[in-house]
C-alpha cells in the first residue's frame, strides 16, 4: 500500500537528500515537508505537501502531522544558534515534540539523525543533548525507531560551516569510525530502514552506515 512520509529539516544537508529519495520512491504517494519557511519543495512534485510552521508551535498543526514514516534531520550548531539554550531548543525540544505529535497521529516509524558519541552521560554539551534526545524518543516506545549516529557529515552545504568543512578534510583517512559520512548515504540508510519496516530499535553507528545503501524503489 502507498505510504505517507513526513520530513523535518528538508533544507539541510541530510534532509535535502532524504527528501529527494522520498519523492523518487514509488513506496510513498505523499511526502509532507514541515518547515519554518517556504523551501520551494512543494512547487514541483505534486506528491509533496509543505506545512509552514514555527516549530515552537507545532501543536497548532498537529492534525496535519499524519504520516506512516517520519524522518527528522533537524539540527543546528551552537555558533549559529547563538547560545546553548537556543541550540537545545532546536536540537532537543523541536525533534522531541515532533516525535510526540506524529506518534500520537499514528506514525509507525521514526528515523532520527543523531551524532557519533551521543549519550546523556557525556561531559560534552553537544553530545549530551543528542543523547538526551535519543533517550526521550526511545522512551516513547515507537513501533519502529532508527537512530543514526554519523561522524562529520560530508556534502555540499548551502550555508557556511568552516569547522565541519575542516574536519571533513582532516578525517578522510582516519579510522572508519571517525571518517566523514556522505549525506546521501545517511539519507539512503534512513529511507531504507523505514521501507524495511523494521520493528523495535535500530542503531546505525557511523561505521555501520552502508557505503552504498540499499537501492530504493
Amino acid at each position: 500500500m502507498p505510504r505517507t512520509a513526513l520530513i523535518a529539516g528538508a533544507t539541510g544537508l541530510v534532509g535535502s537528500e532524504c527528501l529527494r529519495l522520498l519523492v523518487a520512491s514509488r513506496a510513498y504517494d505523499r511526502v509532507i515537508v514541515v518547515a519554518r519557511r517556504p523551501s520551494g519543495a512543494a512547487s514541483s512534485p505534486p506528491k509533496v505537501q509543505e506545512i509552514i510552521v514555527d516549530f515552537a508551535a507545532l501543536e497548532s498543526v498537529q492534525s496535519r502531522l499524519v504520516a506512516d514514516d517520519v524522518f527528522c534531520a533537524l539540527g543546528t550548531t551552537i555558533r549559529k544558534a547563538g547560545s546553548q539554550a537556543k541550540f537545545r531548543e532546536v536540537d532537543f525540544e523541536y525533534p522531541k515534540r515532533l516525535a510526540e505529535l506524529t506518534l500520537a497521529g499514528g506514525a509507525k516509524h521514526f528515523s532520527l539523525v543523531s551524532a557519533l558519541g551521543a549519550t546523556s552521560a557525556s561531559n560534552v554539551f553537544y553530545s549530551r543533548v543528542k543523547g538526551e534526545l535519543e533517550d526521550a524518543v526511545r522512551a516513547m516506545k515507537w513501533p519502529g525507531l532508527c537512530l543514526l549516529r554519523p561522524s562529520v557529515i560530508a556534502g555540499d552545504r548551502q550555508e557556511s560551516r568552516p569547522v565541519e568543512r575542516l574536519l571533513e578534510h582532516a578525517l578522510r583517512f582516519a579510522p572508519r569510525k571517525w571518517r566523514p559520512v556522505p549525506a546521501r548515504e545517511i539519507a539512503a540508510a534512513m529511507v531504507a530502514t523505514a521501507l524495511q519496516a523494521r520493528k523495535g530499535l535500530t542503531i546505525l553507528e557511523s561505521a555501520g552506515i552502508p557505503p552504498q545503501a540499499a537501492q530504493l524503489r
